[in-house]
């Protein structure tokens, strides 16, 4: 079990990049004061922390409601974080998280905790799909699961630490440490992926 945990802690902090969240935080609350700044953490990583659960919680029941294999969704899933590695390792904008259009909407908000950091930043398409591809295999180990909670909720209190502290990692760190962190990140997370997609087509086409 503290394979799976540790496996997990892995691709969700990749996921999620807490990290490199820091210099878009900086420059969305840029002027801001530290009151608000500390309001859009605490509310973005509550959200976040609501729908993850959410997600983790009810996720096993969706998928078998919908009749999907927990197999098909390995490779789904797979797929989908391989994307988000490609735009990751290569700095492309890819519109797994946001649009042009989201952006520009961005500007004229001025509460920025659910949109864009809540979602897509934190709690994304490729945190969702984690969740319930973890989630959904976890079976009934709830030791497991209640495991699982515990990293989901160790990520995002360090992705809170570091909004709370964005100016300063900010400028330890600077834009182009974030990238090479988002870089080295992206092929784990590629690679990781890739290991979903073998998974799920080894027991799609299992014979016996």
């Amino acid at each position: 079990m503290i394979d799976e945990l540790l496996k997990f802690f892995v691709l969700f902090f990749v996921v999620v990049e807490p990290v490199t969240l820091v210099p878009v935080f900086a420059s969305l609350t840029n002027g801001a004061s530290a009151a608000y700044r500390r309001k859009m953490s605490l509310k973005a990583v509550a959200v976040s922390g609501i729908v993850l659960a959410l997600f983790a919680l009810g996720g096993a029941w969706f998928i078998r409601m919908m009749g999907i294999s927990v197999d098909a969704f390995r490779i789904a899933g797979g797929v989908m974080l391989f994307l988000i590695a490609l735009e990751m390792v290569f700095a492309r904008e890819s519109g797994t998280k946001t649009t042009s259009e989201e952006k520009a909407e961005v500007t004229q908000r001025a509460d920025i905790s659910v949109f864009p950091l809540a979602f897509p930043f934190i709690a994304g398409p490729g945190a969702l799909a984690t969740v319930l591809l973890t989630f959904g295999t976890a079976g009934d180990d709830i030791l497991l699961k209640l495991g699982l909670l515990g990293v989901i909720a160790a990520v995002l209190l360090i992705t809170l630490i570091l909004l709370l502290t964005a100016p300063f990692v900010n400028r330890a760190i600077g834009v182009t440490g974030a990238h090479v962190v988002s870089r080295l990140a992206g092929v784990v997370l590629a690679a990781l992926a890739v290991q979903f997609m073998i998974d799920g087509l080894r027991g799609a086409f299992a014979v016996g």
